[in-house]
């Protein structure tokens, strides 16, 4: 609900068939996040909202933390959690980046290994050069001593 710059949202029980401005269950209440009172902000039927929650509704992610701060806690909710905090160890065990964040992390480090694989094979093949170039100046001294020893 509401209009531009005029948020104002409705919590409504509302069957999962029904489209979005559909049909309405029941009213549980309100959130306008622009009263300044923060008493106001929130309005809630908190016996018909355990009642919905009891009998098996699945709140939205938004309404989730509309109930977590109204102190509501929702079996839903928390086996979300559960299994998300499950999904992210296996992840973690496979190496398999789960978060945005952990994608961003394991791309850094793939580029940092790659840098620095890049700078190990390029100290290797300066150390090459280095090498074959003292060896051709040895052989070069060698040449001279024997040119040198053949002029006596």
């Amino acid at each position: 609900m509401g209009r531009r710059h005029r948020p104002f949202f409705r919590i409504n029980a509302v069957e999962s068939k029904t489209p979005r401005d559909g049909r309405i269950l029941e009213k549980l209440g309100h959130y306008d996040p622009l009263v300044k009172d923060a008493a106001d902000q929130l309005v809630l039927d908190n016996e018909r909202v355990q009642y919905w929650l009891t009998n098996g509704a699945i709140p939205s992610e938004s309404v989730i933390d509309i109930l977590k701060k109204r102190g509501l806690n929702c079996t839903y909710m928390e086996e979300k959690h559960a299994r998300r905090e499950k999904a992210k160890e296996i992840a973690r065990k496979k190496g398999i980046p789960f978060t945005k964040a952990d994608r961003i992390a394991a791309e850094k480090a793939a580029k940092a290994a790659a840098e620095a694989k890049a700078a190990a094979e390029e100290a290797a093949k300066i150390a090459a050069e280095e090498k074959e170039k003292a060896i051709a100046e040895a052989k070069a001294a060698k040449a001279a001593a024997k040119a040198a020893e053949s002029a006596e």
